[in-house]
């Protein structure tokens, strides 16, 4: 049983340390032999080492050659013995950084850092969003969900992750406990309805392992509105209305109102930005603070207070402690 043990427990070591092992008891141990059968060609212990490295790495530099038929033929053995296990050194590397690579393009292979952002959902928007990001946050490492990729799409700075998400397994793999958010865009291979449900159901399974998880979640109906909010999204994304909202805005507006659209992608320099009340700023109008927010080129848009927001509010609205404020920075 005690010889069993030691069996399994070297075995459970990883091939190539166990290869790299051999190799170095096979070197030290002919180093000594060689040593000793002619000391007059090997001197030092270390001449013979020197010289079983040399030649089972099969260089043979012939600075140190056995004279005698009893050190060649130790030499013989050391060639037959030594080579072999060296050339499976090299395979087992190669082998393992071929499976390593390969792993990481079919999306098998955990992320081990943290204070990243999740990305669940492979589509238009989520090639958009990872570019945006590259610009304004390049720090920042990006960690992609998808279950319809064969293959990462190779995107610097993005780890691949194949899987369903809302699978604990996937989402171990996307080491979630340590995310710092998650955007869930709407499956695009689903109808509507089950698009949404399928996306609380992946809110429910980020939640659930780590409830301070800031997420954001993208609704393409009003349906699950209520749900979304009881499974503790933080941002919920009513593209159903934003779609709408922006169209009705280009007909009542014209002239090309969507190229101002693309003004507020953060990409661009601009973007919103949501901001406790200023300690100075408490009290005064809505007009006085926009002035004074323009000197530090901070336009203010709106007022956020809760739940309730208003944008352009009458200028003479006062600013309370309680106020948040929508600005428009770069």
């Amino acid at each position: 049983m005690r010889s069993n043990k030691l069996l399994i427990d070297w075995l459970k070591w990883p091939l190539y340390f166990r290869i790299v092992l051999i190799v170095m008891l096979i070197v030290l141990l002919f180093g000594q032999v060689i040593s000793l059968i002619e000391p007059e060609v090997f001197p030092t212990v270390f001449d013979g080492i020197w010289w079983a490295l040399v030649t089972v790495s099969t260089v043979g530099f012939g600075d140190y050659v056995p004279k005698t038929v009893a050190g060649r033929f130790v030499g013989m053995v050391l060639i037959l013995i030594g080579a072999g296990f060296v050339t499976t050194y090299f395979a087992t590397l190669s082998a393992a950084a071929f499976q390593k690579q390969h792993s990481y393009l079919k999306g098998d292979t955990t992320y081990k850092y943290g204070n990243h952002i999740v990305i669940i959902g492979w589509n238009e928007k989520t090639s958009e969003l990872i570019e945006t990001f590259q610009k304004i946050k390049p720090y920042k490492n990006l960690v992609l969900i998808d279950d319809t990729l064969e293959e990462s799409p190779l995107i610097e700075n993005l780890h691949f992750i194949r899987g369903n998400p809302t699978i604990d397994r996937t989402l171990v793999k996307a080491n979630i406990e340590h995310a710092d958010a998650a955007i869930i865009t709407a499956n695009q291979h689903k109808n509507e309805s089950d698009a949404d449900m399928h996306s609380i159901l992946i809110l429910l399974a980020l939640k659930g392992i780590n409830p301070d998880l800031y997420t954001v979640i993208e609704l393409v109906t009003g349906l699950q509105l209520n749900n979304a909010k009881r499974a503790g999204a933080d941002e919920i994304i009513k593209s159903y209305q934003l779609s709408s909202h922006l169209m009705m805005n280009s007909y009542l507006a014209k002239y090309g109102l969507s190229s101002v659209y693309s003004e507020l992608n953060p990409a661009n320099g601009n973007y919103f930005k949501i901001v406790p009340i200023p300690e100075e700023l408490i009290g005064v109008t809505f007009h006085a603070a926009s002035h004074a927010l323009l000197e530090k080129e901070l336009l203010l848009i709106g007022i956020k207070k809760g739940d309730k927001t208003k944008l352009n509010p009458p200028i003479s609205q006062v600013l309370h402690q309680d106020d948040l404020l929508i600005l428009i920075t770069h």
